[in-house]
């Protein structure tokens, strides 16, 4: 079956980082929204050459009760992208067309411990299923290793550290590749310090934890070149998704 069409108007905004804008989308119809963390939509967006489709990863957990019918995006500015100007410049209250849910790249609850790699808004689906994880009662280990480029560009910090307080089970390692002289958490790109997480956590969980990785394509593939090739971790157990 093809995936579901409906209309989501633009509830609230907020700049996540200088270049990251969040929407807060709700179906107009008022129906519930359901998908899995994890997955994705397309929006279908007006252009000069005619309609286009971009997909976006869901950036919330689903949701229930009064807010079940809404979700948030995350989306990056690019200057010649029409797609991302157009939904920068979204206002609250404007409408627009959406496909989905889509995409197999989710994590079941209760599934075993992991490690989330992103870069980017490659945290969206991350993200999802680390909110909706931490919403049960599971205490499985759930490890975050995000990586930017400044300390400006952590999309949801606060947040993230305020869940690190709320559940010990969880834990945010951040690295920066251009981070300024004050910064004082770990440096370099996200494979830099992927073996060494992996392996620490592998050490304190009963089962092998699997591993999912959303972000630019260079960096996907140098992340699961490190785990399928170098540390030949079974295929099953790395999951990704990556953009363009």
């Amino acid at each position: 079956m093809p995936p579901p069409l409906f209309d989501a108007r633009v509830a609230r905004t907020r700049m996540l980082s200088p270049s990251v804008r969040e929407l807060s989308l709700s179906r107009v119809d008022g129906a519930p929204f359901a998908f899995e963390p994890g997955q994705w939509v397309s929006l279908v967006l007006p252009s000069p050459a005619g309609e286009i489709r971009r997909a976006y990863s869901i950036a919330s957990a689903p949701r229930h009760g009064a807010d079940a019918s809404s979700f948030d995006l995350a989306v990056t500015r690019v200057e010649t992208g029409v797609a991302s100007q157009t939904l920068h410049s979204a206002a609250v209250g404007d409408v627009f067309r959406v496909i989905g849910p889509q995409g197999l790249f989710t994590r079941p609850r209760g599934a075993p411990p992991a490690l989330f790699i992103g870069t980017g808004t490659g945290l969206a689906p991350l993200r999802s299923m680390i909110d909706a994880s931490l919403s049960g009662p599971e205490t499985t280990p759930l490890w975050l290793l995000f990586g930017a480029r400044q300390q400006h560009d952590i999309l949801y910090g606060e947040e993230l550290v305020e869940l690190t307080r709320e559940h010990p089970h969880f834990r945010l390692e951040v690295t920066l590749s251009q981070g300024e002289e004050s910064w004082t958490g770990r440096r370099g790109y996200v494979q830099t310090h992927a073996r060494a997480l992996y392996e620490e956590l592998a050490d304190r969980s009963p089962t092998p934890p699997h591993v999912y990785v959303c972000g630019l394509e260079r960096m996907v593939s140098a992340v699961r070149h490190l785990l399928r090739k170098e540390m030949e971790l079974p295929r099953q157990v790395v999951h990704s998704e990556r953009y363009d």
